[in-house]
Order: structure tokens, then sequence, then C-alpha cells
């Protein structure tokens, strides 16, 4: 008999235990190791707090949540973009015991009073405005339409201030275990309502945490955190890793700004910096990107979509981040499943999303058969352990379809394990183009396109073809708007160097991508667009 084929299965054994805190008595650990150091900055509004000050902040909004009625369990909405206040919310809650329930900046009234509802929101804390979005007069709008909501707060607004001087009368809060839910958050499905991911502390502690340790985060670490709060990459990554650690989380926007991002980073002296590749190449692109001084720059994190191989290189030569690290992950996993490590070549970096992090399991399966299938073939990515979610908020049904009774997170995403147990993420299941037969991967596509010189970033998608079924399209953000590579000069620099049905028959140039607030591409947005041209 011949050896056995090795399986995509990979388990992070790990020497460093796992936290048994809650969030609030893992920050009570933080402020009593560092208490003279600092916490958290947020630049836009020139306030900045030491973790003596930070937990002291936060103590006092536990009380004044306490003080209006919250108690264990229930839940508190908070619809705002970056601001200290949100941290403050998100770590009050926590302390007390409540739920807290993000709401995507992005949505509108009827969005709103969907998540509302759906969750049992209480009270909510807003933003006033942002851009075009005045959140007072869509809350106004909904009211009626959300019985259960009996307040909102709105951050810089006497609503606020009203809401600190409200004290707990002699309540405290009520013990609490690790394991009880502490976070909702919506996941944006491409059809019907969104899902509320419901999160516990241990969940979300814990992956903070160990994102933070696989990147050596310490004391001495300054974290730029242009990523929003609501999702998991600016809370969990971000926060959580930061206080875990007696870091700095520094804010340098209410919402993703590239040169205010480089100047935070500037004047702050910030050892790490985080976002997508989208926010990445915007700072890279931006005019006056030599003049910043980003010296002090080691590490960060890149993750939410796949990182083209040129945009790494620019970002350890240029940006001075030789440390930076890839995360894969999703809101269900709280986040991060698999991470590259700090000593990773540039191959790991920019070929694979790393290995799957400490206390965690993964494996590839056949999707049509749910058997794990040998290293080097592509299959569903599924991942199993502390950090998978507890469920789908009041959706029992939904959770099953989600989590097998083996306690997997079918992702949905399609991946490949190699030999040396790094995971390559080759698309999604629902984005796999099959063109005449043939599967087709669009991040293979992308990836090799992105070194075509009048290229800036590259979205491949399937479209309806009457002949082949789906067509390769390639949507592109040329270098120079005035100058945008035609179909046929893309289709010869693919010419003897891709497969034949792999090279796009269609090309639409754009001068942006849709984007949710997460910065992910809206691939359907992008697929529905050209569906008929």
């Amino acid at each position: 008999m011949s050896a056995p084929e090795e399986l995509s299965y990979a388990h992070g054994a790990s020497t460093t235990p796992l936290l048994g805190d809650t969030i609030g008595a893992n920050l009570d650990r933080a402020v009593a190791a560092w208490p003279d150091r600092e916490a958290l900055v947020d630049v836009p509004a020139g306030r900045r707090w030491t973790y003596a000050e930070f937990g002291a902040d936060v103590d006092r909004l536990a009380g004044s949540l306490l003080g209006s009625g919250v108690r264990k369990g229930d839940r508190v909405g908070i619809w705002a973009v970056n601001r200290a206040e949100w941290v403050l919310v998100q770590y009050a809650t926590a302390r007390v015991g409540a739920v807290m329930v993000n709401v995507n900046p992005a949505y509108r009234a009827h969005e709103l009073a969907y998540v509302l509802n759906q969750s049992g929101v209480s009270l909510l804390f807003a933003s006033l405005t942002h851009k075009a979005s005045d959140y007072r007069a869509m809350v106004e709008q909904v009211r009626g339409e959300c019985p259960g909501l009996r307040e909102t707060v709105y951050f810089g607004d006497p609503s606020w201030d009203a809401f600190l001087t409200r004290t707990p009368g002699g309540l405290r809060p009520e013990p609490l275990s690790c394991d009880e839910p502490v976070n909702i958050q919506y996941t944006s499905g491409t059809t019907g309502f969104p899902k509320g991911a419901t999160l516990s502390h241990h969940n979300i502690l814990n992956n903070g945490y160990f994102v933070g340790e696989t990147i050596g985060y310490g004391e001495q670490d300054r974290i730029c955190i242009p990523v929003p709060f609501y999702h998991c990459f600016g809370m969990v990554m971000g926060n959580l890793a930061a206080t875990s650690h007696g870091a700095c989380m520094v804010i340098p926007a209410p919402s993703f700004d590239p040169a205010a991002t480089l100047r935070a980073v500037q004047e702050e002296r910030c050892t790490s910096l985080y976002g997508v590749p989208t926010m990445f190449i915007a700072e890279l692109n931006l005019p006056d990107f030599a003049a910043h001084d980003l010296s002090t720059l080691r590490t960060g994190i890149m993750a939410g979509s796949p990182c083209p191989a040129e945009v790494m290189k620019r970002v350890v030569a240029e940006m001075n981040m030789a440390e930076v690290s890839i995360c894969y992950g999703m809101t269900e996993t709280s986040p991060v499943s698999t991470q590259t490590r700090r000593d990773d070549d540039l191959e790991r970096r920019t070929g694979t999303v790393g290995r799957v992090l400490p206390h965690v399991e993964v494996k590839v399966v056949d999707p049509a058969s749910g058997l794990t299938v040998e290293r080097g073939r592509a299959g569903e990515l599924c991942t199993r352990g502390y950090g998978v979610m507890l469920g789908y908020w009041d959706e029992p049904e939904k959770t099953a379809e989600a989590i097998d009774p083996g306690r997997w997170m079918h992702t949905g995403d399609l991946a490949v394990m190699r030999d040396d147990g790094c995971v390559q993420i080759v698309g999604r299941i629902k984005d796999m183009i099959i063109r005449g037969g043939e599967n087709v991967y669009p991040r293979e596509i992308e990836e090799f396109l992105h070194g075509h010189a009048k290229i800036a970033d590259v979205q491949v998608v399937g479209v309806p073809d009457e002949r082949y079924g789906e067509e390769v399209l390639a949507c592109v953000i040329p270098r120079d708007p005035a100058d945008p590579p035609t179909p046929e000069e893309i289709k010869a620099f693919c010419r003897d160097r891709l497969a034949h049905y792999k090279i796009p028959r269609r090309v639409e140039i754009l001068a942006e991508f849709p984007m949710t607030v997460s910065g992910k591409v809206r691939k359907i947005e992008l697929r529905e667009r050209y569906a008929g041209n």
C-alpha cells in the first residue's frame, strides 16, 4: 500500500493558554499594570487617555448604564463612526454584561429599524451626522417602528453629557461568565436581511489577544486604526489586541482618510497600521506620500480582502512595515482563523493568508461530500475553536446552516492548504466562475493583472454568457485615467501566460469600486451592474 496523502487539516497547538477573563476583568489587569501609559488617542478631537484615565471613564459610563436601567443581557446599540466614545461604550457595556449591537454607519432608516427590532435594542448610542448621513433624522423616522427602543443618546450632544451624570444608585454589575454574549455584529449578506453574529467575551478577547501576540505587541506599541470600529477589524483586532497588551489605540479620523491616516502615524509615532488593501493603495498613491515620516512603523495588519503581491511589496519597502501581517477570518469566527507570522518571507505574505492561529483548527473539505481533501486541493475552508460564534441572534435555523454538528464553521471560501500548512484563499464558492465547464478563480487573474503597468487595481467577476454560461470580466482602475488599458492590451498581456479561458473577454474602466463600509469590494454589485451589458 502506498502512503496516504496528508490531509488539509491543521491545529494551532500552543503553550500559551487561552484567557479566561471577561473583557472588563482583562481591562482591569491592563490598568493595574500600565496606569500611566497612553491607552487611547482621538487625533481629530485632540483628546488622549492614559490607562488609568481610560479605566476611570469606562467605569463612569458603566455606572451611567446601570443608572439608566441597563442590566446583564440587555442589548445596547451603537450607530456611529470612529471616535473615542465608541471605544468607551465598547468597554462599558462589556463591564456591565450588556450586549453591544454594532450598527453599520452606512445603514439607512429601514436597515436600522430591522437591526434594532431583530436584536431588541433598548438603548442606542449614535453619531449626530457624518458626511451625508443625518442619524438623528433617521432615528426619528423609525422611532414608531421600534417599540423596544426607549432612549437614544447622541455623541457630541447634550444628551451624552446628561447621560454621564446618571449614577448607579448603589447598583453594581452582576457576576459575569466569559462565555456570555457581549457583542452582536450584523453580517452583510448578499441576499435577504443581515444576520446577527453573536460573540462572547471569550470569543473576541482571545482573538484580539492572539492576533496581538502573533505580531509581537507590547506596551510600547501604538496602533493606528483607520478601519471601522463597527467591524471586528477595528474593535477586536484593533482595540482588544491593544488593551490586552497595554498598547495604545490611535484614531486618525472618523472614517477612512488616507492623508489623515499617514499624518496620525507620523505625529503619534505609531508602530502599527491597519487597513484593507484598498486603503494601503490609497495611502501609497497620495501625491505627497514620500513626505510623511513613517520610520516608527514596524508592523500592521492587512485583511478584509486578498492583498495583491505588488501592493504588499510596496508596503514593506516604502512604509517600513517589515513585519506586516496578513489575517484571514470572518465575523462569525471573531474574526481571525489564520495569520502570517513575523518571520514569514514575502512569498508567504503575498501568496497565502498564513497558518492557523493558536488554539484554532482549520480544514479544507470537498463542498459536495464534506470530506477533508488532500493538501494542495481546493475546497471549502472550515474552522473550529474558541472563536466560533455562539450563533446568529435568534436564528437557530440559519446558525445550523453555517455551523455543522461538529461545531465547524463553514466559511464559504474556497481554499488550498499547502504542504507547509499555509492557506491560500482562491475565491468564494459563490464567486467562482464556471466558463464552458472550466473552473476559474478570480483571485488568480487579479494577482496576474496587478503586474500590468497601466492597472492600479482590478476586480474580476463572472457575467452571464449565452455560449459559455459565464464569461470573465475585468473591472479596472487605471493608474492614469487619461491612458487606461484597452481590452486588446490586457488580452495581449495575458496571452501565452494564462490559459485561454482565464483571459478577460470584457474590460470595464472604473474610477472606483463599490465598497462596503469595512472596505470590501462589493463584487455582487459589479456582477449585477454588467450582467445585461
